[in-house]
């Protein structure tokens, strides 16, 4: 009986990675426990056409386009979000990236936001080693210019992650400040 649970794990692990199961917001195992409380898996993004899609970064964390909102360092593919044990890019190892290691079908890139702007490249020799290994190449960017080429390549329908650390400084601009005062104008508005 074990062996036919881990086979039914396996199955939905194996078909959870590939692109095709977007199209169902829930999937039922044939041959599972029929009774009450069968397995089901809901999927939470129901745009199967984009994808997770990073909106907005801030110095806490991020804003998704499903409007969840993540504290911290993550790491987000096209269907699926994590919480990354990383603080900074200090703690950026071959370790930390062990994960990516054993994701099937391989990543075509990873998109590295490594914060504000780095001035010292010295981490890149942490991750050479493991992007050799692995063959898996990086595009290693300040964390608002990765959003943007995380959404972009995912878009474009390729096996993307984005390994994702907040930035400690942003910088507003008047667009921003634009679509601030936009915003709350109509907050107190009655219809």
């Amino acid at each position: 009986m074990n062996k036919i649970y881990k086979e039914i794990a396996k199955n939905i692990f194996t078909n959870a990675c590939r692109r095709g199961i977007h199209r169902s917001t829930m999937l039922h195992i044939p041959g599972a426990y029929e009774g009450e409380g069968k397995t089901t898996i809901h999927i939470l993004n129901k745009e199967a056409e984009l994808g997770l899609m990073i909106d907005g970064y801030s110095q806490v964390g991020f804003r998704l386009n499903n409007d969840m909102t993540i504290l911290g360092p993550m790491v987000i593919f096209s269907r699926s979000v994590l919480s990354w044990n990383v603080e900074d890019i200090s703690e950026i190892t071959e370790e930390a990236f062990s994960l990516f290691s054993v994701i099937e079908p391989k990543l075509d890139i990873i998109v590295l936001g490594v914060g504000d702007k780095v001035d010292n490249f010295n981490f890149y020799k942490k991750i050479l080693p493991f992007s050799k290994k692995f063959k898996i190449p990086f595009e290693i960017l300040p964390t608002d210019q990765a959003c943007a080429t995380f959404n972009f390549l995912n878009s474009e329908g390729r096996y993307v992650a984005g390994a994702m650390i907040p930035p400690k400084t942003i910088a507003a601009t008047e667009n921003d400040e634009l679509l601030s005062k936009m915003r709350y104008q109509n907050l107190y508005d009655r219809e």
